[in-house]
């Protein structure tokens, strides 16, 4: 049966991500509950990225999945052009009341991607229906949006896109001051890089539409992470500016840094927030671009023209909606941000012993997300380091994705302790048996 699956997966599927020529076999997956996926063979797999950042309370969690049950027997779509239904309008109530103030107005789309589109389509067309239109993006060196062409061009540094590059649109970059544990250099790679955003609102802030970057943690880049301290300073200057502030929220979102949303750590309200991922606890696929109440008025008037023409065949699917307010309930129910917290002090010890320890650099916690940077002689994505541990760990009934030569854990926040202690081991091992540097 397995091998029988597997045949036509390898006759007919194209994976993300894989280079399918050299890739090992996929491993097949039949169910899920908690924190661990269950293969088609009866392995077991502890599922230590939650599924890449979605699952948030943990896979087949009866709540959600009674909700989107239910919902599926009275209204699983309708089109949301002209038309409205009660998941939605709850739901956008609901995410409101617990985003910061000022953030009230929501589109919903697809995914991150498209949440991230319409963030950059909505600040461009703010600008012109004002009448002063503004051209510029400024973004943050490494940072990682999407793989739709918008997303692409505030990613381009990512190193993603190379064959798309004349299809996408110019985008200034400021450097990025990530720090760690034990980090005595922050303060002055933060300084660095405010004088160099205040070098280029001299020069550009008239004609910059939005600044966006993926608060407190940049995801794809390696778990790169930084201070809140630097945020503040940073959308100071921008609100002075008149530039808008837009945070990609998609991964950070929904309690991986500790907080419901990263913005609540940095004390910081951006003008436009992208949410997706964790939005309807992992269940299904849905995005919401929320924004200030001023950059939806600016929207409006006599003429379609100056409306938002922009919209998805899921638009607010009702099943989404559904699956993401069970989700949000469960943060209440569930205590999840202490959960969260305890997982995070887990991280902390564990990951305090290893420092000092060959191969080991700058270790770094936030929330339910750990990470550390292993020394190796490529540390791209294809990092050969980081296959050794990919498969290393699955052979451990382990999913871990190192992302290059960058190990990190982001658990379902219904993890134990002792699963938790357990994958901890395990990276023990793992950095004991790493194959030699290559010079």
């Amino acid at each position: 049966m397995v091998e029988d699956l597997l045949a036509l997966d390898r006759r007919h599927v194209w994976h993300p991500f894989t280079q399918a020529q050299t890739a090992p076999l996929v491993t097949a997956i039949a169910s899920a509950r908690g924190a661990t996926l269950y293969g088609l063979d009866g392995t077991a797999y502890l599922d230590l990225i939650s599924s890449w950042w979605v699952i948030t309370h943990g896979h087949a969690h009866p709540a959600i999945v009674r909700a989107i049950a239910q919902q599926a027997q009275t209204l699983e779509q309708v089109v949301f052009a002209g038309f409205t239904h009660a998941p939605a309008v709850h739901l956008a109530a609901a995410l409101a009341q617990r985003l910061p103030d000022g953030l009230d107005r929501l589109f919903f789309s697809d995914n991150g991607s498209t949440a991230v589109e319409v963030a950059l389509k909505m600040a461009r067309h703010y600008w012109f229906n004002r009448g002063q239109p503004r051209e510029r993006f400024l973004a943050c060196q490494g940072g990682y949006h999407g793989d739709t062409v918008g997303a692409m061009s505030v990613g381009h540094s990512s190193g993603f896109f190379e064959p798309f590059r004349s299809l996408l649109f110019p985008v200034d970059l400021l450097p990025f001051p990530a720090t760690w544990m034990g980090d005595t250099g922050v303060e002055a790679r933060e300084e660095a890089a405010l004088q160099a955003l205040d070098r280029y609102l001299e020069g550009h802030g008239h004609d910059c539409a939005a600044f966006l970057m993926e608060p407190l943690v940049q995801g794809a880049a390696g778990m790169r992470m930084c201070r809140p301290i630097f945020i503040q300073r940073l959308a100071e200057r921008l609100r002075s500016a008149g530039v808008l502030l837009i945070f990609d929220e998609v991964m950070t979102g929904f309690g991986r840094t500790g907080s419901l949303f990263a913005c609540e750590q940095a004390q910081v309200t951006p003008d436009l927030l992208c949410l997706s991922k964790g939005l309807t606890g992992g269940f299904l696929p849905m995005s919401v671009t929320v924004c200030r109440e001023a950059i939806y008025a600016a929207f409006l008037g006599e003429t379609f023209d100056r409306a938002f023409a922009h919209g998805h065949s899921f638009t607010a699917n009702p099943l989404g909606c559904a699956a993401a307010l069970a989700s949000l309930s469960l943060f209440a129910e569930e205590n999840t941000l202490e959960r969260i917290a305890t997982i995070e002090a887990i991280h902390r010890h564990r990951l305090s012993a290893l420092i000092g320890q060959p191969r080991v650099e700058r270790p770094r916690v936030m929330g339910s997300i750990a990470a550390l940077d292993i020394q190796a002689s490529d540390a791209g994505y294809a990092s050969r380091i980081g296959l050794f541990l990919r498969q290393f760990f699955l052979d451990r009934g382990l999913l871990l994705r190192p992302l290059g030569n960058t190990l990190y854990l982001l658990p379902p926040y219904c993890i134990t302790a002792d699963e938790l202690h357990r994958a901890w081991d395990t990276v023990e091992a793992a950095l004991q048996q790493l194959p030699p540097v290559e010079m």
